[in-house]
């Protein structure tokens, strides 16, 4: 699915929970030590759930964005959660996230993706869709996992990598300027490189392949769509996964890493939560300035990827 759509950012959030694990933790759990998980990850502490629920990330996520982006709830029009860690079946985390916030008197448009670590950027597509047709004008996308819950803490090439959190955005329809491409691709895994069934479970080399593979498809066929150069991206924004594959890109593209907006060290990989997550703090530290080009990929189970190429 490739599209140009007018889309403007109204607000970022984030919520995540208090305590960590550390890589300390982790070397009196499984067969590791600190300086392997930094060198061959990058990540140093993520973020675990005690007594909080998937819905309560993203209902505290949700609060975020619109609180500091002073926004009247009242105007939004649909609700779309992406997450692979639900509470339960249904209703929905985005139906749940409706109900916290009052919002059950309005008719709102509430559902959730399970597109794993690209599920973000697959409901930044379906809620940029959704503002071009008539009834919508404002949506609120949130990224939201519980994935220690999803953990075996006795395989060292899995747990050492995930953690907790939830991202939101809030959009609403851009003007003529304000465009964002989308790309987004995927092909059914029947060989469980990337699986989760009763838990998370990952071939690392294969994944590492594809990964980079992934993002650099996804980076060309963004900027073929959008009509623009590498050089022109105010920065990449890529899925928190592992500090080596995104190292790996940079060398691909002859990019500089500063290119990249990286905070995987203090989370992991938060899956659907790490993109929305990082955009927040990249929002924070940088003012999102008229004409500035910001590039969100992603990857993961599925296997999906694609991404995001927004003209603010």
């Amino acid at each position: 699915m490739e599209n140009k759509l007018t889309v403007k950012l109204i607000g970022t959030g984030k919520y995540v929970p208090k305590a960590l694990i550390t890589n300390a933790d982790l070397e009196k759990m499984v067969d590791t030590t600190d300086e392997w998980i930094v060198t061959h990850t990058g990540i140093k502490t993520r973020h675990k759930v005690e007594g909080e629920t998937t819905a309560d990330l993203a209902y505290q996520a949700a609060l975020n964005a619109i609180q500091k982006a002073k926004f009247d709830l009242e105007l939004i029009d649909a609700i779309i959660v992406a997450t692979i860690t639900p509470d339960f079946a249904s209703p929905s985390m985005a139906a749940v996230v409706q109900a916290r916030l009052g919002l059950n008197h309005r008719d709102i448009t509430c559902f959730d993706i399970n597109a794993a670590c690209t599920g973000f950027v697959y409901a930044l597509q379906v809620g940029a869709a959704l503002l071009n047709s008539p009834k919508y004008r404002h949506i609120l996308i949130i990224g939201a996992e519980t994935l220690t819950k999803i953990m075996d803490y006795t395989d060292r090439n899995t747990c050492i990598l995930f953690g907790d959190g939830a991202g939101a955005l809030l959009i609403g329809r851009g003007q003529a300027h304000q465009t964002v491409s989308f790309y987004t691709a995927s092909e059914g895994d029947m060989e469980d490189v990337l699986s989760v069934k009763e838990v998370l479970r990952m071939q690392g080399r294969r994944v590492f392949k594809f990964a980079i593979n992934a993002i650099e498809k996804s980076i060309n066929r963004l900027l073929e769509l959008d009509g623009s150069r590498l050089d022109m991206v105010t920065k990449i924004i890529p899925h928190q996964a592992n500090y080596r594959i995104i190292e790996g890109v940079a060398e691909l593209k002859k990019l500089p890493l500063n290119k990249f907006f990286l905070n995987l060290e203090h989370y992991g990989n938060t899956s659907a939560a790490s993109i929305p997550i990082a955009l927040d703090e990249y929002v924070e530290s940088s003012p999102l300035l008229p004409g500035s080009k910001l590039m969100l990929v992603g990857f993961g189970a599925g296997l999906t990827w694609g991404g995001a190429l927004i003209n603010l």
